[in-house]
């Protein structure tokens, strides 16, 4: 009977300390979570500052619009979160010249040869956009602003 009693103690005792154990992990595991969720929401605090600087930047918004069809896009919802007019002037430059260039892509060889006439005019709008200078595309630059005005 002693040894009976005995190893109900030790059983007692070894499940006091599990639970003694159990309630410390859980604790601790609380602890790293908290700390961990901080320090997700100031990293994302971070980033959305730092994305907001970027937009703020018109000079930026219209670089990444002369980076293809993607950076175009990225570049349209960058510019609807600010409405930077310097990013929104070459957001609508360099639509209407993608759209020039792939209605030209369809005509046969005039429209290729034309195609590198749209290739040179996204050029100068590129070094207008690195300059900071609004640069209207010769020709065509004053419709594209007209036609894209509500970007």
């Amino acid at each position: 009977m002693a040894n009976d009693q005995n190893l109900g103690d030790d059983l007692n005792d070894m499940l006091d300390d599990t639970k003694d154990n159990t309630r410390e992990f859980s604790n601790d595991a609380r602890e790293k979570t908290n700390e961990f969720s901080n320090d997700a929401r100031r990293a994302a605090h971070t980033i959305e500052n730092d994305v907001n600087d970027i937009s703020k930047d018109g000079k930026n918004i219209a670089l990444i619009a002369h980076l293809t069809l993607i950076g175009w896009i990225v570049a349209l919802v960058m510019n609807n979160n600010t409405k930077n007019e310097f990013g929104s002037f070459y957001v609508r430059q360099v639509l209407g010249l993608m759209l020039c260039g792939i209605v030209l892509s369809f005509v046969p060889f005039v429209g290729w040869i034309l195609n590198l006439a749209v290739f040179v005019l996204w050029i100068m709008s590129l070094i207008g956009a690195v300059n900071g200078e609004k640069k209207l595309t010769p020709v065509v630059g004053e419709y594209f602003q007209d036609w894209f005005k509500s970007l």
